[in-house]
């Protein structure tokens, strides 16, 4: 589930808020909407932008009106409240950017169209993004180049085998037939991949609806077409995957400090590993007796290199090491939200 709209989701915890008229101003629901799975998810249209729906009972959705204010401790093992939009929380990039992420890292997706005979059909195939994140596809199966038909492209990437955002466009497949915008594609594919294209088995698919989730058994947010076009993938995206090996291997200490200092929480911590960075900040996989748990630290700035991510982890690291030594007081506010995902 996308964290863009502080709808987490504890073990128990459920949140529904549904035509919402007056938003709170540190609520920013305009950009996606979030749905849960249901038989009839292709048939609805693209939900309102104001409504978040929950798959729980109606007595596990009462939001109380208190939790929206901040300061509230959301302690993680209780899950008796809906957590609090914090600082932490707001400091992770868009459902949008991270699809453009998921479409710009993942080499490969499943491309699904329903047959004259009417079963559905799925094939995998090599892809690239095009300039604006629409899919452009090798397809040497005749049974799905079908220009023109109603299909889906599924795109998954596991974050250091931890965590698997994916998103799903529904579109048409088309046959690009302008020189500029083959030889554009070809150049992707060739920096990509290492190799050339048949052009003649290019096709582009449009991107008219977009469903992300953040992993696996988490509910889907559609995400609004222009938001996605005009979204920029991760700046740290390539390099993401080092950063989290380097800083797990050769910090792990600095890794627990930096837990342990700037997150609120009453767990007994058995280890925690980061799982990925981006240009906002990084998530924690928290393991505990109680299960693991995800939490988000955000850096106090934008990040769009290797530099400034080492820099401000480390200066993360030494003013928690500050801390503990009580040399230093803290000077940031503590993330109180932690995610129970296993």
């Amino acid at each position: 589930m996308a964290w863009s709209l502080s709808s987490f989701q504890l073990s128990d915890a459920y949140l529904l808020i549904s035509a919402v008229k007056n938003p709170p101003p540190n609520l920013n629901l305009q950009s996606s909407t979030m749905l849960s799975s249901s038989p009839s998810l292709l048939s609805s249209p693209l939900p309102s932008p104001v409504t978040v729906i929950s798959k729980k009972p109606a007595s596990l959705r009462a939001v109380p009106s208190g939790t929206a204010r901040r300061g509230v401790r959301v302690v993680a093992a209780a899950a008796a409240a809906a957590a609090p939009v914090s600082a932490a929380s707001r400091a992770r990039p868009s459902a949008a950017e991270v699809a453009r992420t998921v479409l710009e890292l993942a080499p490969s997706g499943t491309l699904s169209v329903v047959g004259p005979d009417g079963w559905p059909l799925g094939v995998g195939a090599r892809f690239v993004a095009d300039a604006a994140g629409a899919p452009a596809l090798c397809l040497a199966a005749a049974e799905v180049a079908v220009p023109d038909a109603p299909s889906s492209f599924h795109v998954e990437f596991r974050q250091s085998g931890a965590r698997t955002p994916q998103c799903t466009m529904l579109g048409v497949l088309t046959k690009p037939s302008d020189e500029s915008v083959l030889k554009k594609i070809s150049s992707r594919w060739q920096k990509k991949f290492g190799e050339e294209i048949d052009q003649d088995l290019l096709y582009l698919i449009s991107v008219d609806r977009i469903l992300h989730m953040e992993d696996f058994n988490e509910d889907g947010m559609w995400v609004i077409p222009s938001d996605y076009t005009s979204a920029e993938p991760d700046p740290l995206r390539n390099s993401a995957e080092n950063f989290v090996e380097e800083f797990n291997s050769n910090h792990a200490e600095d890794v627990h400090r930096i837990y342990s200092i700037y997150v609120e929480s009453d767990l007994q911590v058995a280890d925690v590993k980061m799982i990925w960075v981006d240009r906002l900040g990084f998530d924690l996989h928290v393991h505990s007796g109680e299960g693991v748990f995800a939490v988000r630290i955000p850096f106090s700035r934008d990040v769009s290199d290797e530099k400034g991510v080492k820099s401000s982890f480390n200066m993360m690291s030494h003013h928690a090491w500050e801390v503990e030594k009580s040399y230093a007081s803290p000077e940031f506010e503590k993330v109180q939200f932690l995610k129970k995902v296993r």
